[in-house]
């Protein structure tokens, strides 16, 4: 904790340091002498730097915190010899040591498949313990700031009807003895569906049969990794096609709040006007989020009393702010460039994020056999959707969007283990 603020420090110190260099090189006409702006850009990137490395240590801090907690509680009954009631079957010493076996390939085979009958997906696959489970949904929001900030809910059919008021109620002022006026309220109805995700490793059978290797956090990692960013792409920029409808979607998604003058360039009229563009309630709970391409571009803009209005956090898990409300960045925000949207700002509580639970998990025996290697499958159900348009507003920049033919690949999408 204490490094965690002493990096924070530094980065205040940092950024002090980085505008009063950016006020040094001001000329007389107000813009900045070009021979400063490289060195300017150097700064501001260690100041994002060490805002990376806080983050980080923060993450560190929270599992450690986990991984220390007690896994057994004291008894404070006397030893019963029946089992204890309303416990999942998943939730099982017995499932979860079965679980393992089947996947070192180890113990009784039928020992092992009798204990994971109560497991049995419809696919093929076994649905995962729960503390396996809970594993991978850590490991899911460490690499998915999406779900941090969303609604996530469980559910265990394939679809989720949502009722959604479409208008807002208001009474009406009458006489004495005047008839109430009704009131006709209209209903909408939003439905989240379970799209289907999966991904795939490869493990050496050296590493499978090493008793010292940590096979569980190993696997939860990176296929952590694996779906976090395809869930978090699809929650931005998902079409709605086999996949869930992402927040930036034209219908469907956040409404237009303001689209910038020009082409590669933000003002801070137009933060300010994308500010005021969203509605007093949701403003209280609202969060900006933009790729780093733009955040570097924001630490540089001043109010109208020459104040910057970006500021640094000095308290420990709390984001950076923007006119005093918080901001984050994802990846998977679109970078600068015509037509894009490339701001967000909203409550994005109202984005929800639908799990079919359980996750299934698949070992393939044959597939990679040659190489001596065992192949590791998992797939989970889940859906995505904006249930509130009014409640997130986007700034989008000048000009058409440019059509990508070429598919792009992330270095963390792929199976590689």
């Amino acid at each position: 904790m204490n490094k965690i603020m002493e990096l924070r420090n530094k980065r205040n110190t940092l950024w002090e340091q980085t505008k009063n260099f950016l006020e040094e090189h001001r000329g007389d006409n107000g813009l900045v002498e070009a021979s400063a702006v490289e060195q300017y850009n150097k700064m501001a990137a260690d100041v994002q730097a060490l805002g990376a490395e806080i983050q980080r240590l923060e993450e560190q801090a929270a599992f450690d915190a986990q991984l220390s907690q007690p896994t057994t509680h004291p008894v404070t009954n006397k030893p019963m010899s029946r089992k204890a009631e309303n416990v999942a079957p998943t939730a099982t010493d017995e499932y979860a040591g079965a679980f393992w076996n089947m996947i070192r390939n180890q113990g009784d085979q039928f020992a092992v498949r009798n204990a994971l009958s109560v497991g049995e997906d419809t696919e093929g696959g076994y649905t995962v313990p729960d503390e396996f489970e809970r594993k991978l949904v850590q490991a899911l929001e460490e690499n998915n700031i999406f779900r941090q900030l969303a609604t996530v809910i469980r559910t265990n059919s394939g679809t989720r009807k949502i009722p959604i008021a479409n208008d807002t109620m208001e009474a009406q002022w009458i006489d004495e003895g005047e008839e109430i006026p009704e009131t006709n309220t209209k209903f909408g109805q939003t439905t989240l569906s379970a799209y289907k995700l999966g991904t795939m490793i490869k493990i050496s059978n050296e590493l499978l049969h090493d008793s010292a290797f940590d096979l569980a956090s190993y696997i939860a990692q990176r296929f952590g990794v694996c779906m976090g960013n395809a869930e978090e792409r699809a929650f931005f920029t998902g079409d709605g096609d086999k996949k869930p409808l992402g927040i930036l979607a034209d219908v469907g998604g956040a409404e237009l709040g303001v689209t910038a003058q020009g082409e590669d360039l933000v003002t801070f009229d137009e933060i300010f006007d994308l500010y005021y563009s969203l509605k007093s309630p949701y403003r209280r709970s609202a969060q900006f989020v933009c790729n780093e391409t733009l955040l570097l571009q924001l630490m540089k803009l001043k109010d109208k009393n020459d104040n910057y209005i970006w500021k640094p956090s000095l308290d420990v898990a709390k984001p950076d702010t923007i006119l005093g409300r918080p901001i984050r960045t994802s990846s998977f925000m679109p970078g600068i460039a015509k037509g894009e949207k490339v701001l967000l700002f909203g409550d994005l509580k109202n984005y929800w994020v639908a799990d079919r639970q359980n996750r299934t998990f698949r070992r393939l025996n044959e597939l990679y056999a040659r190489t001596d290697q065992v192949g590791f499958l998992t797939t989970q159900r889940v859906d995505g959707r904006l249930i509130l348009p009014e409640s997130v507003k986007v700034l989008k920049m000048a000009g058409t969007k440019a059509t990508n033919t070429t598919p792009t690949t992330d270095p963390d999408d792929g199976a590689n283990g």
